[in-house]
């Protein structure tokens, strides 16, 4: 196929981990009760929202496209989808595909898309994108959100004038294994534990941002009324009756992690009363995206991307074989939703104290993972500079000289609120979200340097 072998050897990464896709379309379909809990019905919902019909629930093979893989290392083509309409060569272009197997396997492909920065930068960094769910393929953020192309409605493509690929080389990676096109022929290998994603992913980081994320249960979902409150989505009355609600949440996330599994489950199951006692009075508001309606199901129509990676010839020019592109992998949020309630905040004073820059960023009209929560957790994390980080004065983000967010920064750490997005940042706010990923990668976020 054309392949050419190399090892994967990268430097300067930033890892940009964005938001939980999944957290999200579970709750308003029917309310948790004490029955028997399935979290791979609600999966299917949540797939549904985003109008995507994957064939499989994951992606397991027998056999493997590539014979002479070696752990480890990576089987790479170059390829190109644009080149042909501006005479640009494949070459130029700088655009790769490929997989790579993981050290602790001999049959798991990971697959990933790589390009070079569209601003020839020969020392540009190197970030890497991780599409949340769990289970979603990251090519919903390459072609929906921030990538260096957007899928026409005649599943032609057209440049993203705001592609991180202009501040950065990017990376964006299938994962968890059974996810877009990454696979494996052996059915244990789709990991049920957050840590099993991260060993797979673990990298020489110098950065890491989390956009519009649940990183700490416990608090985000205690902000849930008063950020409904907050938007005129609930009234005073409705905040004091959902309170009620939170004190059971607190209880039941306390046993999370000390009690087994199903500790785990039990508490999601009770929390997220909380936010269906807010979207049984809210209607069908899409909660990604405050300001928009869902009708029925439907949120957003993704169905495009399916569509397009799925076409013979586009997994021809990427490599793939006769590989399914999965989505959002059903079978991958179920394996990992006992992992929902842990808090993952824990993980992240570590970095900061050895000066590895954290960007926490949030959309102000997404509801699931509202920036309320994300602010709350980030004032509430114990490190060295909590206390200075509280006491940072809240400036504005600025973008061709006007107000596109509010910022809080101290030392590595920074929290940024963005004006006008909601959950997905870069796809309602391309232009804000692109200067952020610039600024914050050269130090620049809160107009000093790091």
């Amino acid at each position: 196929m054309g392949f050419s072998k190399t090892s994967l050897s990268l430097f300067l990464f930033f890892i940009l981990v964005s938001s939980s896709y999944a957290t999200s379309r579970i709750t308003h379909q029917q309310r948790f009760q004490k029955t028997k809990f399935s979290s791979n019905g609600l999966a299917e919902k949540l797939i549904r929202s985003f109008n995507l019909f994957p064939k499989h629930s994951a992606n397991i093979h027998g056999d493997s496209s590539v014979d002479d893989f070696v752990p480890g290392k990576i089987v790479e083509k170059k390829f190109s989808f644009l080149a042909s309409s501006n005479g640009t060569s494949v070459q130029d272009l700088g655009h790769h595909a490929g997989y790579y197997t993981l050290p602790r396997s001999e049959t798991a492909r990971m697959f990933y898309f790589f390009f070079e920065s569209r601003n020839g930068a020969k020392d540009a960094p190197v970030v890497l994108w991780l599409t949340g769910g769990p289970g979603c393929a990251s090519e919903l953020a390459l072609f929906y959100e921030n990538g260096p192309f957007k899928i026409n409605n005649d599943l032609s493509l057209s440049w993203n004038d705001y592609g991180w690929d202009k501040g950065s080389n990017i990376i964006f990676v299938d994962q968890p294994m059974g996810t877009g096109f990454s696979y494996n022929s052996d059915q244990d290998s789709i990991p049920s534990e957050e840590y099993e994603v991260t060993e797979d992913m673990d990298s020489f980081i110098q950065g890491l941002a989390i956009g519009n994320g649940l990183t700490n249960p416990r608090i985000q979902y205690q902000a849930y009324p008063q950020f409904a409150l907050d938007n005129k989505l609930i009234t005073k009355e409705d905040q004091a009756e959902i309170n009620k609600l939170i004190p059971p949440c607190l209880d039941a996330t306390d046993t999370c992690g000390v009690d087994g599994e199903k500790a785990c489950e039990t508490a999601l199951q009770v929390c997220q009363k909380i936010f269906t006692g807010i979207l049984d009075i809210a209607g069908n508001i899409n909660y990604y995206d405050i300001r928009k309606k869902c009708e029925g199901q439907l949120c957003y129509d993704f169905s495009n991307l399916e569509k397009f990676l799925n076409n013979n010839e586009v997994k021809e020019a990427l490599g793939v074989g006769k590989i399914e592109f999965v989505s959002c992998s059903s079978e991958v949020y179920d394996a990992l939703v006992q992992d929902w309630m842990f808090n993952y905040d824990q993980f992240l004073p570590e970095l900061l104290e050895n000066g590895i820059k954290v960007l926490i960023y949030a959309g102000e009209y997404d509801l699931i993972c509202n920036w309320i929560g994300n602010s709350q957790w980030v004032h509430a994390m114990k490190w060295s500079g909590q206390k200075q980080f509280g006491a940072s004065k809240t400036v504005p983000f600025l973008v061709d000289g006007k107000n596109a967010g509010s910022l809080n920064s101290y030392g590595a750490l920074s929290f940024l609120k963005v004006n006008g997005a909601g959950h997905m940042v870069p796809m309602d706010q391309p232009k804000a979200s692109l200067q952020m990923l610039v600024n914050w990668i050269e130090g620049k976020l809160n107009g000093t340097k790091i």
